[in-house]
């Protein structure tokens, strides 16, 4: 490659550099008028109410009646709080879609579990892309999953009673982490 060639691929990887920051901008950029998307929306996963998952007002239960949740996952974290009287551990799942997302769920349950197993199955790269997060009830009414997509790729993940979840959790927050200070 001579020095001509050389000077042209720089300036289009500049290019492009600043395309994906013009990019990343939009996709930051609040709405602008009238609408109802203030603040984040948190979004409890678990059946605890008899639904897959459902939002809190007032301390009152409502469904979430669409079935997946598609955007950007911004920040995976394990957060100790007080539910019910009790000191309990929660995972939470930051989505930035046309809204910013927390989903909460018990660190240790089967959403969780199938959550943290297939972002630590994924790279930094895979999550440039929006991920699919979709509720799925087991056959017990007190068991949740987590369908994870990326694109139109089923994210397919083993785990079972032998598996590490310190070691799982922490790839899936080192992913988590690399792909957000990698580009946004």
């Amino acid at each position: 490659m001579n020095s001509q060639e050389t000077s042209e691929l720089l300036a289009a990887l500049m290019r492009q550099e600043e395309l994906l920051k013009q990019l990343v901008a939009s996709i930051n950029k609040p709405k602008l008028g009238l609408h109802n998307d203030a603040g984040n929306c948190k979004i409890y996963c678990n059946r605890h109410n008899g639904y897959m998952w459902y939002t809190l007002s007032n301390s009152e239960p409502t469904a979430v009646a669409a079935t997946a949740l598609t955007g950007y996952l911004r920040e995976l974290r394990f957060e100790k709080c007080e539910r019910r009287g009790k000191e309990v551990h929660k995972l939470l799942a930051t989505i930035q879609a046309e809204r910013t997302y927390i989903l909460e769920s018990g660190h240790d349950t089967q959403f969780a579990k199938g959550l943290l197993a297939a972002i630590a199955s994924l790279t930094p790269q895979q999550l440039y892309s929006p991920i699919t997060l979709q509720p799925q009830p087991g056959t017990d009414d007190s068991v949740l999953f987590c369908r994870v997509w990326v694109g139109a790729e089923f994210i397919m993940t083993s785990y079972g009673e032998e598996s590490n979840w310190r070691e799982i959790s922490k790839q899936a927050l080192a992913v988590t982490k690399a792909a957000a200070s990698m580009v946004f």
